[in-house]
């Protein structure tokens, strides 16, 4: 019975884990310089506060709507 106890909390550690990675912001990425969705520049203060970033706020809006609806 220990054993599968032991199972899961060292799966609870490593799911855990992996959701703070995938959170966690990487400085380093390259932002792109226009949006992907809609063609429309950057703002280098949304580039330089979200690395890596690849949309524009409102596409992003767009798609974290879509998200919580179930639909994106």
């Amino acid at each position: 019975m220990t054993e599968i106890i032991d199972q899961a909390s060292a799966l609870e550690e490593m799911m855990r884990e992996q959701a703070i990675q995938a959170h966690r912001i990487n400085r380093d990425a390259v932002s792109a310089t226009h949006c992907v969705e809609c063609d429309e520049a950057l703002s280098d203060a949304r580039r330089k506060a979200y690395p890596g970033c690849t949309t524009c706020v409102s596409c992003q809006e767009e798609w974290e709507i879509l998200i919580r609806q179930g639909r994106g």
